[in-house]
């Protein structure tokens, strides 16, 4: 029963900044393509901040709950806003700036709830403090990891990664060919990575030395 409980308090404090945070992040990806001259999101109705047009049952819902349920870290992801790189003015640029959006939206996000977890501290011992500012400040709290969380995985430098996409519009473009071959190996190689704990190893001092700073 305490289990169950514990699990469903979680659940209140962690879903809506878990949404929020992989919504925004897609709908910038959208947003920035078409700054580029590339209406296909906005054709598509996902320059929205509506969760139903973004929702992947598994990906949004089930996995984040799951990994909650674990005690493990959260994260998750939406269904990827279509983005045609063909029709971005200056491509290659476009492209970079692009991926990096979702990363950087996630990154701000962050800073911003970090900021915001101060002012509600001052309010935690008000009378409705217990039952409104606590409960805000958690929210807050649970923003700042998951949207840490999902920067600092993202901006792996792996295809389909964003990391992946900004390290290909870098590369010369000889390298950046030969590197979009391995692509449709990306999720294999992820799956691989993860299970050996290889990505932890690497994100997990990141993300705790960015915490340090905002937290």
């Amino acid at each position: 029963m305490n289990n169950a409980s514990e699990f469903l308090t979680n659940v209140s404090i962690w879903a809506l900044p878990t949404i929020f945070a992989i919504i925004l992040h897609e709908v910038m990806h959208g947003f920035v393509a078409l700054r580029f001259g590339d209406d296909t999101a906005l054709r598509a109705g996902r320059l929205t901040l509506n969760p139903l047009s973004h929702i992947d049952l598994f990906g949004t819902i089930i996995m984040p709950a799951m990994l909650l349920f674990l005690h493990l870290p959260v994260f998750g992801y939406a269904k990827p806003v279509p983005v045609n790189f063909n029709c971005l003015r200056n491509p290659r640029f476009g492209m970079l700036l692009v991926a990096a959006a979702g990363p950087g939206t996630n990154i701000a996000l962050a800073i911003l709830s970090a900021l915001a977890m101060r002012v509600v501290a001052g309010f935690v011992t008000a009378p409705w403090g217990p039952s409104i500012a606590v409960p805000l400040y958690l929210m807050l709290q649970a923003s700042v990891w998951i949207n840490i969380v999902l920067a600092v995985f993202n901006f792996l430098p792996l295809l389909p990664l964003d990391g992946g996409r900004v390290l290909y519009a870098l590369l010369p473009q000889t390298a950046a060919r030969a590197y979009a071959r391995l692509e449709p190996f990306g999720f294999l190689i992820l799956l691989v990575l993860l299970y050996t704990d290889s990505v932890e190893r690497v994100i997990n001092p990141i993300i705790s030395a960015i915490a340090r700073v905002l937290l």
